[in-house]
């Protein structure tokens, strides 16, 4: 089955919708769209994640730097590094596709 990163895209006027893509062993790929009112929602999550802006513009803070992204640009965030979604534009919205990359299970 094959899809449109572009396609289906829901209305939100606040924060983000997120959308689980495919997961599969310690991976998981998610499409963001964000809103031009982002949350001020701090992460500090468990996992590493690498995150590519597809359109808009945004701005993040990361762990201290603040970092701006225009389409194509791509960050990795290793996993404990405190961030969050300082700006986004509003026309076109900020489209992303997120890696979530988690440690191995000691069952693995």
């Amino acid at each position: 089955m094959s899809s449109n990163l572009f396609n289906d895209l829901p209305e939100i006027e606040r924060g983000e919708a997120f959308e689980d893509l495919l997961r599969c062993c310690n991976v998981r790929i998610e499409r963001i769209l964000s809103s031009d009112r982002p949350e001020s929602v701090l992460y500090d999550q468990e996992q590493d994640e690498w995150v590519c802006l597809l359109q808009g513009e945004a701005e993040l803070w990361i762990d201290g730097e603040t970092v701006t992204l225009l389409p194509g640009d791509h960050r990795f965030i290793p996993a404990g590094a405190p961030h969050r979604v300082m700006k986004t534009s509003a026309q076109p919205r900020c489209l992303w596709l997120a890696v979530h990359i988690y440690a191995a299970s000691a069952d693995a």
